[in-house]
């Protein structure tokens, strides 16, 4: 009972922030966020958020983390031109771990004794092709709502050097908009949900 109002919170929280973005098509996206599993996914295998929900949370914590830090570090009136920026990426920078095309991302890690295992409860759904979730995050995105260049560029590289496409970072295209997306999403991932 609890947990499921927890996830009703988030849910809401969720769809709330995104629909006050004002972007066309977003009531959309939040119907097919939910017919992938947005809500009940996971946030990973087996290291932050290992368990149903915890994407949607881990988004939440990045969407907190990015409006604190981009306030502090760039000034309410500067924050405030990107605001909308920052609420589109920060909740939706890692929806393609849903998965697509009908298969999830995530998927319960069974053993081979038929038991789901303890320690990495999840694992990456073998029926998909490898595709990197930040490129499937901006194809399911796109299919419903505009994204600016920047915003592209903030989901895409969302996970710097930990990322697929570490190799094309450029300082030059260190815009506060990534910045804040990634920092927080490291922050979030590796220290409040540690």
């Amino acid at each position: 009972q609890e947990l499921n109002e927890l996830k009703l919170t988030t849910r809401q929280k969720i769809r709330t922030l995104l629909v006050k973005t004002g972007r066309e098509g977003m009531g959309d996206l939040l119907n097919y966020m939910e017919e992938i599993g947005f809500f009940v996914m996971p946030a990973s295998t087996q290291y932050h958020g290992a368990y149903e929900g915890a994407l949607a949370e881990h988004s939440l914590n990045v969407l907190d983390i990015a409006e604190k830090w981009g306030v502090a570090a760039y000034g309410g009136k500067d924050y405030n031109t990107i605001h909308n920026s920052v609420v589109v990426c920060a909740l939706l920078h890692d929806v393609g771990k849903c998965g697509q095309f009908g298969k999830p991302g995530y998927i319960p890690n069974i053993l081979t004794n038929g038991e789901p295992s303890d320690k990495k409860p999840f694992e990456v759904n073998k029926s998909l092709l490898n595709v990197p979730h930040e490129v499937r995050s901006i194809d399911i995105i796109s299919r419903f709502i505009d994204l600016t260049e920047d915003e592209q560029f903030a989901i895409l590289m969302h996970n710097g050097l930990y990322g697929p496409f570490y190799k094309e970072l450029k300082s030059d295209d260190a815009s506060p908009l990534y910045m804040l997306i990634h920092f927080a999403d490291m922050w979030a991932s590796r220290v409040i949900e540690k």
